[in-house]
């Protein structure tokens, strides 16, 4: 039975490789304003050192691929509409 297509996704495809690299690059800008927000830090005092920093850092990529997969913000609708119309 084929899945139902996420929030913001046509149900159907004729590039699955740019579907996927647009949903890759919009992953990717959000991981860096999750960063900019402030998430996954945590104060001086509490001294989790760099791996803390690092594991933060994983977290905040799960939390960018989650929030795509729900639907995102329409950056990965409107990077594969500009790639498929290059694409022909």
């Amino acid at each position: 039975m084929p899945q139902a297509a996420p929030a913001g996704r046509p149900p159907s495809d004729d590039h699955p490789a740019l579907r996927s690299a647009a949903e890759a690059l919009e992953t990717q800008f959000l991981t860096e304003m999750l960063k900019a927000a402030g998430l996954g830090e945590t104060p001086e005092s509490f001294g989790g050192g760099a791996g803390e920093s690092q594991f933060a850092s994983f977290l905040r990529q799960e939390q960018a691929e989650r929030i795509v997969q729900a639907g995102g913000i329409g950056l990965a609708e409107s990077i594969f509409a500009s790639l498929a119309e290059r694409a022909g």
